[in-house]
């Protein structure tokens, strides 16, 4: 049994307003999927940005290198290719033109096919008192949990 691999970045939905969700493939070699597959990559600092020729790359996503590799194994930081319909990526390119939208990567998972799909998200970023906001809330969900579950 395949243990499931789910990778999360957690700041994003703090420092981003995520607008839209979309599931894109990612083109990886031999060794960056079996990395993968063993839970060792990081996408906490990564971004997405489109090249000249209008195609979708994710950069600064950290996949180490495959400890069983020769010299075959590849770039730890390598800008790795996402996998969207045209339509999509379309309307991505065109709302990453706004003024403070930015893609943004959510979440790095294999699916049942064995395949590596990454979950990026059209985020707006958010300014000092929303990130304010967002802190005291999570704070008086807490709180509140807490006295419920005291009362119980």
């Amino acid at each position: 049994m395949q243990k499931t691999v789910n990778i999360l970045n957690r700041k994003a939905k703090f420092h981003y307003e995520i607008l839209d969700k979309y599931t894109a493939g990612i083109v990886l070699s031999g060794t960056e999927i079996k990395s993968i597959r063993s839970g060792q990559a990081s996408i906490a600092e990564g971004f997405c940005e489109f090249n000249d020729k209008g195609e979708l790359f994710v950069i600064n996503m950290t996949v180490e290198e495959y400890k069983y590799g020769t010299y075959y194994n590849h770039r730890p930081k390598a800008e790795r290719k996402l996998l969207l319909n045209k339509k999509e990526l379309k309307k991505l390119e065109k709302e990453v033109n706004i003024k403070g939208n930015a893609i943004v990567p959510l979440r790095l998972f294999i699916n049942d096919r064995g395949l590596a799909k990454l979950v990026i998200g059209l985020g707006k970023g958010k300014k000092l008192y929303d990130k304010r906001d967002t802190i005291k809330d999570r704070d008086n969900k807490r709180n509140l949990d807490r006295i419920k579950k005291n009362f119980r």
